[in-house]
């Protein structure tokens, strides 16, 4: 394991070489248990899946946007109460990927692919698929799977996870070959069970959208909009359909059990269309394609104008026409003055504009409303940071880490402000916490070790920096016993 995470990471130092390198054959995942270890317990999955967490994100770059981070997270703990799950201790890992994907892992790992907001029509088709995958960890189908078939299964769900990997890095084909050759090895048996499982989900899925309150009938549609996708798409069967196949059938069960529900009215949210926007723009492949976009949803009069017109605002801020982009956020923030997304991309287009001292006093009048807003405090760094205020910068991103550990980017980027600011011990620590976090535990010792020698002098730090050592020497040290 150790071997593992040390060669992942000793060649993409700081992600120097290109992701889109990486082939199918390269990609090794821990096991989930072998055939002598029956049924994993849930602290064995827990730390199972975090380790998977480590390697994925060794491999795979996260989808960089705090606004849609947050509302994802919201989102999804939302859903997390009205589930089965005992214990709603969730990661969520969002993916820039124009395909359609979403998964589960043990350990209460969730990732979504932006690609998902092509196919979901309204957020709670969006729900539907998120609420499907916490079933599927609320029913712990991987570990009951090992159980039920564990030599198969145990091939097929390394495959399956190895997959998840190589599809969010390098997109299609590569990895729909890693699983359609994981599910190869699997017998009629394993597969009968692995429908049950996407049963199960389907009702369990549907239940939390009940008890959340959202509508249960966006299930089946957006099931028969991914059956319509399977049926055009030829050999390019979209990721997520590998794992979860969608029949006629499937789609009646969840008509059927969503029935009694059609009279209810459900409120649409806004929020929704606003982070497909900018999930549309992130991912098209040049600022004119999403200006052509939005401008003729525009002129043919959409139902949603002011999605479109703040998806045009985006497409015009990536063009460098900031000007435009200016004028629409003015106008829509006219119209709604509180909404965080307008208010957030008023002032990335004063940082855009180099604005600083514009940008940090809205910043400020927003913070003091909200304070410990992520997205607006990792805005807030990145001004100070653009800014040259580089101590000011590190200590927002200090609290930032406090509050959210757990974000390997948060860390590097603290590592780079540090450094600009001249506190190299402070840069050695934050490497470490970063390194830590992508399973790198040896780069970590010699980031900490680093860091010892520099804060010798300082007995608070010193013993700071070595209880940190003692704690990557008991993480190595469970990463061999799994």
């Amino acid at each position: 394991m150790l071997r593992l995470f040390s060669t992942l990471l000793l060649a993409y130092w700081f992600f120097l070489i290109p992701m889109n390198t990486l082939q199918a054959k390269e990609i090794e995942l821990p096991l989930l248990g072998d055939s002598s270890s029956g049924i994993v317990s849930k602290q064995q999955e827990y730390q199972l899946g975090r380790t998977w967490l480590k390697v994925f994100r060794s491999r795979v770059r996260e989808h960089d946007d705090p606004l849609m981070q947050l509302y994802f997270e919201e989102l999804i703990y939302n859903l997390a109460v009205f589930s089965d799950l005992e214990d709603p201790d969730l990661e969520l890992v969002i993916i820039k990927n124009p395909t359609m994907n979403a998964f589960a892992v043990p350990g209460g790992v969730v990732g979504i692919h932006t690609g998902l907001f092509a196919f979901a029509e309204n957020e709670d088709q969006m729900v539907s698929v998120l609420a499907h995958e916490l079933a599927h960890l609320s029913q712990r189908h991987f570990a009951r799977g090992l159980e039920a078939q564990r030599t198969s299964s145990m091939v097929t769900l390394a495959g399956l996870l190895a997959g998840l990997v190589v599809a969010a890095t390098v997109g299609g084909d590569a990895g729909i070959a890693a699983m359609s050759a994981s599910q190869a090895y699997a017998s009629n048996s394993r597969l009968r069970y692995s429908r049950s499982n996407e049963q199960e989900a389907d009702r369990i899925g549907l239940q939390t959208m009940e008890r959340s309150g959202r509508d249960p009938s966006a299930a089946g549609d957006m099931f028969e909009t991914l059956l319509m996708k399977t049926r055009y798409s030829g050999s390019h069967i979209p990721e997520f359909l590998l794992t979860h196949p969608v029949t006629e059938k499937r789609i009646a069960d969840a008509r059927g059990r969503s029935m009694g529900h059609g009279l209810r009215h459900y409120h649409d949210q806004p929020d929704y269309y606003l982070m497909q926007a900018r999930a549309i723009v992130s991912m098209d492949s040049s600022s004119q394609d999403s200006i052509t976009k939005f401008q003729a949803e525009l002129n043919s009069n959409t139902l949603r104008p002011d999605a479109a017109n703040y998806g045009l605002a985006l497409a015009y801020m990536k063009a460098g026409k900031l000007k435009k982009a200016e004028m629409l956020i003015s106008s829509l923030l006219e119209k709604n003055p509180r909404q965080i997304a307008y208010q957030y991309s008023d002032i990335e287009i004063n940082l855009a504009q180099k604005n600083y001292s514009i940008a940090l006093q809205k910043l400020n009048r927003l913070l003091a409303l909200t304070p410990e807003n992520y997205p607006l405090m990792a805005l807030e760094s990145e001004i100070l940071w653009q800014d040259h205020q580089y101590e000011q910068s590190a200590a927002v991103l200090t609290t930032l880490t406090r509050s959210r550990p757990e974000d390997p980017m948060l860390w590097y980027r603290l590592a780079e402000v540090r450094g600009l600011a001249g506190n190299i011990s402070g840069v050695h620590e934050a490497r470490a916490e970063y390194f830590i976090l992508v399973g790198a535990f040896d780069l970590a010792r010699e980031q900490l070790g680093l860091a010892a020698k520099l804060v010798v002098a300082d007995f608070k730090r010193s013993a700071i920096v070595s209880q940190r050592l003692r704690d990557v020497v008991s993480m190595e040290e469970k990463a061999k016993r799994l």
